[in-house]
């Protein structure tokens, strides 16, 4: 098993529409993040940035662009890039450099200042890119891709758009009770379902926005946390970063096809159920050791396919653990006790690290009305274009 990290500090910028550069949100993040871990800048020996690719040149240098606005002072620096997936996997390069011994006190940021609207490809004519494809080819945006897992669990699992609004319905609530969330008023179902339909049969309410924001983690070594006087830190013990398997037998896009299964029988689960159960694997945990989850609710019928993709229920009996109330605040397992994507939106790079931040207060009984009463255990989840698995256990 791998060894554990010790999380010392969890900092955050708000998310909303500031007009200003992702730099800004990030040095802000980053230094609420010092402070909550108390230790100076000059004591950080490693700065990983999550990359924005929206941010011109200093986004795709994000480490070295944070280590310089918060003052050049000799740490090594790495950026990593890997769309949704962002944030985990600047996460889990923090934890090899710490249990490799390279540094003992690493720094993670992810900010964005993400564009109005929902996101579109790249400019220019890119016929080897799958994502520029499925825009071009098939005029799939984000909301057709969520639309249609929408329709396919409603055609396999019953599932209704009574039941995606009450996600949003649940993630509202939350979010009303965070003051980092963007959207912090409780809505009704009737609201959602009276919203403007965006992509049959998803509403406004049923799809997050694009969002400015930002997140940071100072992570360290066990050792270190103790010499700094914190005992019983808050541990990130498995960081999931697999990739899917061949065959893939049902469509996710940018893939705008499965390959064969004619030679090769198909993995036993999905490319996302698969996430989970690495970490799971690696953290010696399974579903039913968990306090609370955070998943990427892109869009309301995502949210719970992550139900089930974690385990925390069985294949199509997503809507079923929502009606029952298990995933609300109060509830058995709480899921996006943040608010989730319905409340911030999409900020990329930033939001894997939020989710890691929302982990963190929660565990250590910090998150004031939104806690999730004697958290001990909680998993992040979300899936990167591209085929970049993300999943983060953390323990107390």
């Amino acid at each position: 098993m791998t060894g554990d990290v010790a999380v010392l500090g969890a900092g955050m910028h708000p998310w909303g529409k500031w007009g200003r550069g992702f730099v800004e949100y990030g040095t802000v993040a980053a230094r609420a993040a010092l402070a909550d871990a108390g230790i100076g800048w000059a004591d950080v020996r490693s700065v990983v940035g999550a990359d924005t690719v929206r941010g011109g040149y200093p986004g795709y240098v994000a480490g070295a662009t944070f280590a310089q606005a918060l003052g050049w002072q000799g740490a090594r620096v790495t950026s990593v890039y890997a769309a949704c997936a962002s944030g985990a996997q600047a996460v889990n390069t923090a934890r090899a450099q710490i249990l490799s011994g390279m540094a003992d006190v690493v720094l993670v940021v992810g900010a964005d200042a993400a564009p109005k609207g929902f996101f579109a490809p790249a400019g220019g004519s890119r016929p080897d890119d799958p994502d520029w494809l499925r825009f071009r080819i098939l005029g799939a945006t984000n909301p057709a891709y969520f639309a249609l897992y929408a329709r396919r669990r409603m055609a396999l699992h019953g599932d209704t758009p009574e039941d995606f609004a009450q996600v949003k319905v649940k993630n509202a609530a939350a979010g009303a009770l965070n003051p980092n969330a963007r959207y912090r008023k409780a809505v009704s179902a009737e609201e959602v379902t009276a919203s403007a339909v965006v992509a049959d049969p998803l509403r406004l309410l049923d799809i997050c926005a694009t969002s400015d924001g930002a997140a940071a983690l100072v992570l360290s070594s066990i050792g270190f946390a103790r010499r700094h006087g914190v005992a019983d830190p808050v541990r990130i013990r498995a960081v999931s970063t697999v990739t899917p398997r061949y065959p893939r037998t049902v469509p996710d896009l940018p893939d705008i096809a499965t390959d064969s299964a004619a030679a090769v029988e198909p993995a036993p689960g999905s490319f996302r159920a698969s996430i989970a159960q690495a970490a799971y694997e690696e953290a010696g945990i399974g579903p039913g050791d968990l306090s609370l989850a955070e998943v990427y609710d892109l869009s309301t019928a995502l949210e719970l396919q992550w139900y089930e993709d974690l385990g925390l229920c069985a294949a199509g009996k997503g809507a079923a653990l929502l009606r029952e109330g298990a995933t609300a605040l109060g509830g058995r397992i709480p899921v996006n006790p943040s608010g989730g994507l319905a409340s911030f939106g999409e900020a990329v790079p930033a939001q894997a690290i939020a989710q890691v931040c929302e982990l963190t207060w929660q565990l250590r009984g910090q998150a004031g009305d939104r806690q999730v009463p004697g958290a001990r255990a909680g998993i992040t989840a979300n899936q990167g274009l591209f085929g970049h698995g993300s999943a983060v256990i953390a323990v107390r």
